[in-house]
């Protein structure tokens, strides 16, 4: 059978991604399970991070969001039976490829899908509302009454935020980069506090947001990433926000979580953090795999997010489906940033 892999990048080349072939084990081990995949789910490959890990292979395997049909289960699988129908994401070192018709997985990485929750709209949502959850939860651990800054509410993950965050009685505000994301934004329902276009240089962040919060700044701020002042603005980053812009925006205790790995604060930045009580923490999307310090509270996460999905709460925007065949064409478009994802049906 066949699988998508990444060829590993010599010095500064761009890394390649190629269909071949591979093939499963005979037996499963005690707590394995055989899922035939419907749908995988296509997010960029963080080469550096499978570095800092030692996780290094001539192909490594891609395409890690995986919703499909249980063929067999190992002799001590205790959750799961053949027919049920799963969703999960496979851990950094998995050696199957989510693109595989047939993988094996631990049984520990997946929670049943709901009926009525297609395999394709979950498998391209469920890394983004893995991502909402922790940010919210387990990062800013928001409370009805919070205030809430979402930079680039329109992105998928954006959006995840957004419906979640209103879902637990957040006053919410957000940013937009064109005309068109402001337009869906305002019509999304439960409705957001305020859209802030960015789309423009005239754009001021800080007043809007003193202006909706009374002076007061917000609670949370949820970043997609963020312009260090001493970058030159490129076409990536010309909407990102300023490091200084989050900072001046958060209220007394705010919080903000960041995707931005290498983030640097200068003293004048600590300094306005200090006097703020305000916090910063990293939203790195892999923690939960990466480590089985707490399993079972990630296997909590997973199910309510697919159930708040089952139940409307959270209403991803559906990516269509492409093809196998295209798959190597849509991994580079992910992988270079031309688009934020992709889903493959198989």
């Amino acid at each position: 059978m066949k699988g998508l892999f990444c060829r590993a990048a010599v010095n500064d080349a761009e890394p390649k991604f190629v269909i071949q072939e591979t093939s499963l084990p005979e037996a499963l081990s005690s707590n394995q399970i055989r899922v035939k995949v419907k749908a995988c789910g296509l997010s960029p490959l963080d080469l550096k991070l499978l570095g800092d890990l030692g996780i290094q292979r001539d192909f490594i395997p891609v395409g890690r969001e995986v919703a499909g049909v249980i063929l067999q289960v190992g002799p001590k699988v205790s959750f799961f039976q053949p027919q049920d129908e799963v969703v999960g994401i496979l851990p950094l070192d998995s050696p199957c490829s989510g693109l595989c018709e047939v993988i094996d997985i631990d049984e520990y990485y997946l929670v049943l899908k709901p009926e009525k929750l297609s395999s394709v709209c979950v498998a391209g949502a469920l890394r983004d509302g893995l991502c909402a959850y922790t940010a919210l939860h387990t990062h800013a651990r928001i409370a009805a009454g919070h205030t809430l800054l979402v930079m680039d509410g329109a992105s998928s993950f954006g959006l995840m935020c957004i419906q979640l965050a209103c879902y637990h009685g957040v006053k919410v505000l957000t940013t937009s980069h064109s005309p068109q994301k402001r337009t869906f934004l305002e019509q999304l329902r439960p409705s957001v506090v305020r859209v802030i276009p960015v789309d423009n240089s005239s754009s001021d962040l800080l007043s809007v947001v003193l202006e909706e919060t009374g002076g007061l700044g917000v609670d949370i701020v949820i970043d997609s990433g963020v312009c260090l002042q001493e970058e030159e603005e490129t076409e990536e980053t010309k909407f990102l926000p300023h490091k200084h812009d989050i900072i001046s925006v958060l209220g007394v205790g705010g919080h903000w979580v960041t995707s931005h790995q290498d983030l640097q604060l200068d003293p004048p930045d600590c300094r306005l953090l200090y006097l703020k009580s305000a916090s910063v923490s990293f939203l790195n999307p892999e923690v939960w795999t990466a480590s089985s310090a707490q399993q079972g509270r990630y296997l909590h996460i997973l199910k309510d997010i697919v159930e708040k999905m089952s139940a409307g709460v959270l209403r991803p925007q559906p990516e269509e489906a492409v093809p196998l065949y295209e798959a190597t064409v849509a991994m580079e478009a992910v992988q270079c940033h031309q688009k934020k994802k992709a889903v493959v049906q198989l």
